[in-house]
């Protein structure tokens, strides 16, 4: 692929939160021909999911979370989602266990990486390595994000069963979230 694309010019919009540059470049099109493109991507880092299971009591955690973008495009609601973050430097799993429990106030020993993917790969670079684990009841503690951040999380344990019928209403609408419930029901993760 690196045949195909010529950068022109880069241009940064903005360095505050995370990164957005503007690309002028050249892609050549599968004809042959050359084609001049613009293009902005937003660089927040690489980041990593997980989903929390209990398979004898057919449970799952979730983070229950406001998030700013999704209420400025019409979600008033906290959003559900599975613990996720940014790898800031550390390996998926480090971080991705460093995050259960600031969020959800469970201890980690051997997230299950299952895939990755790319969010919103037109504008958005950001990988994210999604993960399973089982916890157990007595595994919990308190969770609820880190105040330095902004995050002020409310833990939430629902059955498989009832987390896929919020995704079928739309009570559920995060992406990674949706992903991971219905990745726990295809592989039958509640069954042993």
């Amino acid at each position: 692929m690196a045949d195909r694309v010529r950068v022109r010019d880069v241009t940064l919009l903005s360095n505050d939160w995370y990164v957005l540059k503007k690309t002028v470049f050249d892609y050549r099109r599968r004809d042959g021909s050359w084609q001049t493109l613009s293009r902005e991507t937003y660089d927040r880092g690489n980041g990593a999911a997980l989903l929390l299971f209990d398979p004898t009591r057919g449970t799952v955690l979730l983070t229950r979370q406001f998030r700013y973008a999704t209420y400025v495009n019409g979600h008033p609601e906290p959003l559900l989602e599975v613990c996720a973050g940014l790898l800031d430097d550390r390996s998926p799993e480090d971080a991705i266990r460093a995050e259960a429990m600031e969020e959800l106030g469970v201890a980690v020993a051997a997230p299950r990486r299952v895939f990755d993917a790319y969010m919103s790969p037109g504008s958005v670079t950001e990988r994210l390595a999604f993960f399973v684990a089982e916890y157990r009841a007595a595994d919990r503690g308190e969770g609820g994000g880190n105040i330095e951040e902004g995050e002020d999380i409310d833990v939430v344990e629902l059955t498989l069963r009832d987390a896929l019928a919020m995704v079928e209403r739309g009570a559920i609408v995060d992406g990674k979230t949706i992903m991971l419930l219905q990745h726990a029901a295809l592989h039958r993760l509640m069954e042993g």
